[in-house]
């Protein structure tokens, strides 16, 4: 009976894609592409934002930290609120003074053309890189279904995701986001549920399973710049890792602009916690529930721990359900790919070519969207090497984000700093970060904290060094 599975995923596939394809009469101007005409309501912005911020990454690659481990992740969640202040309160009033697209446009205004590139390209990178491992998490669960290459599976839902991005922009990027978002989050619901109906004794079963096995164990108050999770390395390094991704980054930056007013913007950065907190919990009972499930079997778990959450749903869940759960995780990938896309095309066009008219814009925007789709095919590929899902892409953003993060608060906090000791500092960070992933044992959690502190005190002491106008 997989056909009725496999023709359910077909048909949502065929249905996002049309969705989105809708919104291609909308798309007049690079504010309408890149910005959604800044007329989304604030509420489908915060669902936006737990697309962007989620990712295959996070549905499959979740329920593998509490199998193996614990809830400790929840400690990083907590910093992720800290960060929605510190971003509400410097961040969303620089970029709401005037018109901004990008949010290196703001490092221009305050350094100059040259710190705007290096600050765009520096993106470029690190979301071209990111993002490889996220499609690679998509062809994992797309060779589970079809048993395809990951070549083909990788092919597959980036032609499908391009050809909506391509069209729709940025609006339709918005509004598939919130249908997916809560398709994956249904699916994982009714996934658990099956879950605790196959483990005799349901819920208490796990609690007491899981429970002796520490798995709900969340808060570990030890200071260790080598362990991944602890209270401190979770609080201070999420807080940096937030404050760096969606106040510098223009993935979701660029959700940020789009609001109609800073007020909707904070509002929507806020609720985005709550449903971002309330997600991660629901992903790591997950983890414990399988915990429980193998452990009462004494059976093996899959040689890709990755492969766990999905191969499960595949493998138990009833027909038709499997289907739309399966669905759900591609949901997901689709969200986020068609955020990466549009927001490195967003970087691309007008950081770098600058259009002189709007329709000249819009056919440079949608040339960049299928060039930036070539490019995560040819990383994906590469990324199939990098280890786990999950923190494989996280630790490859924390190794730039903290020369974005330490330049951008060069420019907000200070007023001495110039272009050339700001172009230093990301220099610096940049070196020492690569040093310290390759080099040192220390956790990736901690990566932006130390990448953003050497950034901003090079770039202070390269000040009175370098005698320029700030």
């Amino acid at each position: 009976m997989r056909w009725i599975d496999l023709s359910v995923i077909a048909l949502y596939l065929a249905a996002i894609t049309w969705f989105g394809a809708q919104f291609r009469k909308s798309q007049r101007t690079l504010k309408d592409y890149f910005l959604g005409g800044k007329t989304a309501p604030w509420w489908a912005i915060a669902l936006s934002i737990v697309s962007a911020e989620t990712s295959t990454l996070t549905v499959i690659g979740t329920p593998v930290l509490a199998f193996e481990g614990d809830f400790g992740f929840l400690q990083v969640v907590l910093g992720y609120l800290f960060a929605r202040i510190v971003i509400a309160v410097i961040f969303l009033p620089a970029y709401f003074r005037g018109e901004m697209f990008t949010a290196y446009e703001l490092m221009r205004r305050r350094f100059g053309e040259r710190i705007r590139r290096l600050t765009a390209a520096t993106f470029l990178i690190l979301r071209a890189l990111a993002e490889g491992v996220r499609v690679v998490a998509i062809s994992l669960v797309i060779t589970i279904i079809l048993g395809t290459g990951e070549k083909t599976s990788i092919v597959a839902i980036l032609l499908l995701t391009l050809f909506y991005t391509y069209e729709g922009g940025m609006t339709a990027v918005i509004w598939t986001d919130v249908i997916q978002m809560f398709l994956y989050v249904a699916g994982a619901a009714i996934s658990l549920a099956v879950i605790l109906r196959e483990i005799p004794g349901g819920w208490p079963h796990v609690a007491a399973v899981a429970g002796a096995a520490g798995k709900f164990h969340v808060f570990d108050f030890a200071f260790s710049f080598t362990k991944t999770y602890t209270f401190w390395a979770g609080v201070i390094g999420g807080c940096f890792l937030t404050t760096a991704s969606h106040g510098t980054e223009q993935l979701m930056v660029q959700r940020l602009l789009a609001a109609p007013n800073e007020r909707q913007s904070r509002a929507a950065l806020f609720a985005s916690w709550v449903v971002i907190a309330l997600q991660f919990t629901l992903f790591l009972i997950i983890g414990a529930a399988l915990y429980t499930f193998y452990s009462d079997r004494h059976a093996k778990p899959p040689e890709v721990l990755d492969k766990i959450y999905p191969q499960f749903i595949w493998d138990h869940l009833p027909v038709g359900i499997a289907g739309l759960v399966i669905a759900a995780i591609l949901a997901a990938a689709m969200s986020n790919l068609s955020a990466a896309l549009n927001a490195l095309s967003s970087t691309t066009v007008v950081d770098f070519l600058k259009p002189s008219t709007s329709e000249t814009g819009l056919r440079l925007a949608r040339a960049a969207t299928v060039f930036w789709a070539a490019i995560l095919f040819a990383v994906g590929l590469l990324a199939r090497h990098w280890g786990g899902v999950l923190e494989a892409g996280l630790s490859i953003a924390s190794i730039i984000y903290g020369s974005l993060l330490g330049v951008f608060l060069l420019g907000l906090l200070t007023k001495r700093v110039g272009e050339v000791a700001a172009m230093w500092a990301m220099s610096a960070g940049l070196v020492l970060m690569l040093y310290i992933r390759f080099a040192t044992p220390i956790a990736w959690t901690w990566y932006v904290v130390i990448g953003t502190a050497a950034t901003f005190l090079t770039g202070w002491v390269a000040s009175f060094i370098v005698k320029e106008s700030a």
